[in-house]
């Protein structure tokens, strides 16, 4: 579909909490299994981030437009491309502007992203007193080799460095990433990083299996037969063994690629992303954002320059909307919440989608628990699988 520059139909917010995502477009480099939209900083011209948080600050506003009065914001996460690419103080000052136009929850989670090549003691003082109290940092292997596959800068060790640095400095929720599955990495190499992980005592893993997106450097890689593509059964397998590790060191699975460390009678489970899975509204700030609001999507127009340009000229930088209809809210609703730990609620399925899910718990792929299907860990494996079965 097509729609005008800018245009969106009327907004009708849902009840419940909300969040604000930022996404900041720019990297030091464009690693080579990223299909993300983001940008190398140095190639951008001088007044890139200028002119980027000018254009992101004109967004807030119009939002604040186009949503009126709104409860104080429940979460805040800072995407991209790599947030610490700006100063804490620049970050600092797109929380200070939300709080202006709506205000934040006095226990808000707010996030950011960060490569760990760009922090340092003064830079993670210079979040928290920004207001982030959340670090989510790529750290996706310990292992040297892996990390030239995939193009990353940061040398093995630096995320853990800095995982442990930021808990020094006061950050009491600590996030890392992981990849499983890069071409070259064998069993023990994705044990060792695990291990590497966890000796950092992080409150939160993430652990996602590679996947290989066409028109990126390792696609181009694979096909010319440079490297060998990935195994559906060496994902299961280190799949597994992130499940039995993580586990054992007491973390809990909440998603099928997520885990969390319990705290007092909150776990550390990532409060934003709990949002997009439970499909409550969110508002996306910057170049290809996406947003959602009770039903109505829409993304924004994915270049910096062509972002900047439509919001000096006082509109949207909307690329296009879709209202979602209720047979494809369903569909999402199964989609997301199936791959929560919490499961989905059997009243959230038809007749015969009820039948369906008793075939999941026969085949030993789940369980009815408290009128909701629950998959276990054979279910998660093939989550997408089972989804798809329950839907056609």
């Amino acid at each position: 579909m097509t729609h005008a520059d800018g245009d969106l139909p009327q907004l009708h917010p849902a009840d419940g909490p909300w969040s604000v995502y930022l996404h900041v477009p720019f990297c030091a480099s464009r690693c080579g299994y990223c299909d993300f939209n983001t940008y190398v900083l140095s190639a951008m011209g001088e007044d890139a981030v200028s002119g980027y948080l000018e254009a992101a600050h004109r967004e807030l506003e119009l939002a604040r437009q186009m949503l009126g009065e709104r409860p104080p914001v429940s979460t805040v996460f800072f995407g991209g491309g790599t947030p610490t690419m700006l100063t804490p103080e620049q970050l600092g000052e797109l929380v200070d502007h939300l709080r202006t136009l709506w205000g934040i929850d006095d226990d808000a989670e707010i996030t950011t992203e960060a490569n760990p090549e760009t922090l340092d003691e003064d830079v993670l003082s210079g979040l928290l007193d920004a207001g982030i109290n959340r670090l989510s940092m790529g750290m996706q292997s310990s292992d040297e080799s892996v990390l030239a596959v995939l193009d990353r800068r940061h040398r093995p060790g630096r995320a853990v460095e800095m995982a442990r640095l930021a808990r020094k400095v006061g950050f009491d929720d600590v996030s890392l990433d992981l990849i499983f599955g890069v071409p070259g990495e064998d069993l023990d190499s994705w044990r060792r990083s695990l291990d590497a992980a966890l000796s950092a005592e992080p409150d939160h893993v993430s652990a996602y299996s590679l996947i290989v997106e066409d028109g990126t450097r390792l696609a181009a890689r694979i096909r010319r037969g440079e490297l060998p593509m990935t195994d559906e059964d060496d994902l299961a397998d280190k799949y597994l063994i992130a499940e039995k590790t993580l586990v054992e060191a007491g973390y809990i699975n909440y998603e099928v690629s997520n885990w969390a460390r319990p705290r007092g009678d909150r776990d550390h489970r990532c409060r934003h992303n709990m949002g997009y899975w439970l499909g409550y509204d969110w508002w996306g700030i910057g170049p290809g954002a996406h947003s959602h609001v009770n039903g109505t999507r829409w993304w924004n127009v994915k270049h910096p320059a062509t972002y900047r340009s439509r919001l000096a000229d006082g509109r949207l930088p909307v690329e296009d909307y879709e209202v979602l209809n209720k047979e494809q809210r369903h569909e999402e609703t199964v989609l997301l919440q199936l791959r929560l730990a919490d499961g989905l609620p059997m009243s959230q399925l038809t007749q015969l989608e009820r039948h369906r899910a008793e075939r999941v718990v026969t085949q030993g792929l789940g369980m009815i628990e408290s009128n909701r299907l629950v998959l276990n860990l054979s279910g998660r494996m093939v989550a997408d699988r089972i989804i798809t079965n329950l839907l056609v």
